[in-house]
């Protein structure tokens, strides 16, 4: 028997925030486990399958008769976002930009638009979340309200997918790929059908026009982007855009890359014009008027190919309660709390009846293991009421059994820190490479030896 090819419609309900279905109505969603989410929809029955025009098939080339692809590579002008992306804009690439709302992840896509266009050939910026004249006032803040950005006030797919091919902009913003809604996918805007049908047909225009898109993505309340996992799979770029939202400084990172490294950071402050690049982002973290206090320790954190000098903060305080709270800002809270077990058992530094507070200075999240011994002087300085010196800065690995071990890109580390002033580093015994010049190295093997340094200042 044939397939059937009249088409027949019933009515079903689709959950807003998982795209799952049901054939009645209910309370509960089936896939998420949401409440009061499920909203009528229709769904087309019995159709044939939707015929695809026919396209030439491609010829493999060999990987030595294919371009390396270099003069694809444009600039952006704006030089810390040019570092996280590998030296500048990929032709073709899909770029995802993510971060935490009122973070300015729309402001430095706008600013990336205006420098990317040009007059003649201007950037195209599809807002889903505002309109083209709200658009504008925050350019004319911005100081980029210029013919370099054309605006497309636009939430229909089908409606930004045929601007871009039709204009072929040298970048395309879409702000937010949330917003979008595609006619072929079930589902409220947003959803993860929703969002999964937009990227995949912005990934294909991106790829035959070679135009660049940037995706401007909304982040659940873990931090993880809006939608599901397999976006940060299909897109070629993923960006975060970190930082304290009330606090000067933002940090932008790259979690994936495929045309660079990954892991590198820029370092941006929020102005009322916008984000500025710093221009010491070395001194960026600093303030010596926080330093030689019990429970201040600066370290030296590598970020990608970045050294960055940053403060640890920890405060110890007695708990009149049974369990003692431990609380991290911008460090591993399980990290933490192993380091303070190894505090405990190999340094003979008593915490289980104090309460701990851990802060990284200035929004920076850090996941790099070289700062575990300076999180634990910070701890036990705090503890025993000791200062350590403010011209140090402190770098290792720290191991279960106590022993310091080697942090990786140490040379540039001490660097950084010797450029800073500093004159002093306690590092790894087992790194026996010579120290810079003017910078004098306490070499500790363990934990307890490392928290003898604290009462020498």
């Amino acid at each position: 028997m044939n397939a059937p090819t009249a088409r027949a419609a019933r009515t079903e309900y689709v959950c807003s925030d998982c795209g799952v279905t049901a054939p009645k109505w209910q309370g509960r969603c089936d896939g998420c486990g949401a409440w009061n989410t499920l909203g009528e929809g229709m769904a087309v029955v019995g159709t044939a399958p939707r015929q695809r025009p026919s396209r030439p098939v491609g010829r493999a080339l060999t990987l030595d008769r294919i371009g390396d692809g270099a003069d694809q590579v444009r600039p952006s002008g704006i030089t810390e976002l040019d570092r996280v992306l590998g030296g500048g804009v990929v032709a073709g690439s899909l770029i995802l930009l993510g971060g935490d709302p009122g973070i300015g992840k729309s402001t430095l896509a706008l600013q990336l638009a205006a420098r990317v266009g040009v007059a003649g050939a201007p950037s195209l910026y599809c807002a889903g979340e505002e309109s083209a004249q709200q658009v504008a006032m925050r350019a004319e803040r911005l100081g980029c309200r210029l013919a370099s950005v054309a605006v497309l006030a636009e939430t229909d797919l089908e409606a930004v997918v045929a601007a871009v091919v039709t204009t072929r902009p040298p970048l395309a913003v879409v702000d937010s790929v949330q917003t979008l809604s595609a006619s072929e996918a079930a589902g409220a805007p947003g959803s993860p059908a929703q969002v999964r049908e937009a990227v995949t047909r912005l990934l294909g225009v991106a790829k035959e026009t070679g135009v660049p898109i940037v995706l401007v993505g909304h982040v659940t309340k873990e931090g993880a982007i809006a939608g599901p996992r397999t976006l940060e799979h299909m897109v070629d770029v993923v960006l975060y855009l970190e930082g304290e939202r009330h606090g000067e400084h933002r940090l932008l990172r790259g979690v994936k890359n495929r045309f660079g490294s990954t892991g590198e950071l820029g370092l941006f402050s929020m102005e009322a014009s916008g984000l500025r690049q710093l221009d010491a982002p070395g001194r960026a973290f600093l303030d010596e008027t926080s330093l030689g206090v019990p429970g201040n320790v600066l370290t030296v954190a590598c970020e990608g190919t970045r050294p960055l000098v940053v403060e640890i903060q920890a405060l110890v305080a007695p708990t009149p309660f049974g369990l003692p709270r431990r609380t991290s800002s911008g460090f591993d809270l399980g990290r933490l709390q192993l380091l303070i077990a190894v505090l405990e058992k190999r340094a003979k530094v008593r915490l289980n009846q104090a309460d701990v507070f851990l802060n990284v200075v200035g929004g920076v999240r850090l996941a790099d293991p070289g700062v575990d011994l300076a999180v634990a002087m910070a701890v036990a300085g705090a503890a025993r009421d000791l200062c350590f010196s403010a011209r140090a800065v402190v770098v290792g690995e720290v191991g279960l059994a106590g022993e310091v071990r080697r942090a990786s890109r140490l040379e540039a580390r001490l660097g950084e820190a010797e450029a800073l002033g500093q004159t002093a580093a306690v590092v790894p015994a087992s790194s026996r490479k010579p120290s810079p010049a003017g910078l004098r190295l306490h070499r500790v093997a363990t934990v307890a030896a490392a928290l003898d340094l604290l009462s020498e200042g």
